[in-house]
C-alpha cells in the first residue's frame, strides 16, 4: 500500500522525520510548502523501489510556523501538516 505517516516529532525544532511507504517501483516526489502554498524544499524527486522510506527534514533556516509536506507517487497523493517551533 501507499501511505504517508505523520512526522515525528511534531512540533519539531529544528529537525523531524518524515516516513512513507510505496507499494511498487515508481517516480516519487515529496515537497514541503509554507502556509501560503509556496514550495520551500523538495525532499524526494526520484524513482524509488517498493518499500518503506524515511527522510529527515531540517527546518533550521525557516521561521516558526505551520508547514505542509506532500507525497506524490503516480495516482497517489497525500498531504500532512507539521509545526516548526523555535
Amino acid at each position: 500500500n501507499f501511505s504517508l505517516k505523520q512526522n515525528y516529532p511534531n512540533p519539531f525544532n529544528p529537525t523531524t522525520i518524515l516516513r512513507f511507504q510505496i507499494k511498487d517501483s515508481r517516480f516519487v516526489s515529496m515537497k514541503v510548502y509554507n502556509m501560503l502554498g509556496k514550495e520551500v524544499v523538495t525532499l524526494v524527486n526520484d524513482k524509488l523501489n517498493a518499500g518503506e522510506y524515511e527522510v529527515t527534514f531540517d527546518g533550521s533556516n525557516l521561521s516558526s510556523g505551520i508547514y505542509f509536506y506532500k507525497l506524490e507517487a503516480g495516482d497517489f497523493s497525500e498531504v500532512k501538516k507539521m509545526i516548526l517551533v523555535k
